[in-house]
């Protein structure tokens, strides 16, 4: 039995969009969230120092903007993509991003990087919040929804599979039906170049005339221009 099935466009990297679509939205809000807070948390005494909004430091550049605008990017691939590398790269990307957030902050003086500053907490319950809201938190749930992102999408089920046949033979060129072959009164089909000839009984198979008389005496006759012998 023969696969009739047609192969599909893009083989095994095609998938569908929807395939990384809520985790890229999350990533998007994720990283967005990351790379904005220093900037607007002064504004609900929410902040580390210095405690100004729209300031910026080179310690906030690295330690925030960066994995904030590398998450963002990563969200977007995989929100965007049909490509299953594609979205895999979005996918390390965000978590890259997620780790940066979680190290940055300890690798900020070696590499001379700026500092983040220090949270502006009366509360040890606010200073623990601010730490995870900025760094350790944020950092820890992006890594985990681009892990996620990344097993969902080298898996490919059999929706996939189904999905991708649909939009091949969506896109295939349809083909015009065979004709039907003319059938005979028994219910032979017909070539087109065939003929019918009606023939005749032969000489050999045509009913023999009754001989009189008269003909017995004309043997030698001849029948047609030919002589007949009997």
């Amino acid at each position: 039995m023969t696969d009739t099935r047609v192969p599909t466009r893009g083989g095994r990297m095609h998938m569908p969009r929807s395939r990384g679509a809520a985790s890229g939205l999350l990533l998007i809000l994720l990283g967005a969230w990351g790379a904005l807070i220093p900037f607007i948390g002064p504004l609900f005494d929410f902040a580390f120092s210095p405690d100004r909004a729209w300031a910026w430091t080179t310690g906030r550049g690295w330690l925030h903007v960066l994995p904030g605008v590398v998450t963002v990017f990563g969200g977007l691939l995989l929100l965007m993509s049909r490509n299953r590398a594609t979205a895999m790269l979005g996918g390390w990307l965000a978590v890259a991003g997620g780790a940066w957030f979680i190290i940055g902050r300890a690798l900020a003086g070696p590499l001379g990087l700026g500092d983040a500053g220090v949270p502006v907490a009366a509360t040890e319950a606010k200073r623990v919040a601010l730490e995870l809201a900025y760094f350790y938190g944020l950092g820890a749930l992006i890594v985990f929804l681009g892990a996620a992102a990344l097993g969902r999408i080298s898996v490919r089920s059999v929706r996939d599979v189904e999905w991708a046949d649909r939009a091949a033979m969506a896109t295939a060129p349809t083909t015009a039906p065979a004709a039907t072959a003319p059938v005979d009164t028994a219910g032979q089909p017909v070539m087109a170049d065939q003929r019918t000839e009606v023939i005749g009984p032969t000489a050999d198979a045509a009913p023999r005339r009754r001989r009189g008389l008269r003909d017995m005496f004309r043997g030698g006759r001849q029948r047609g221009g030919r002589l007949a012998h009997r």
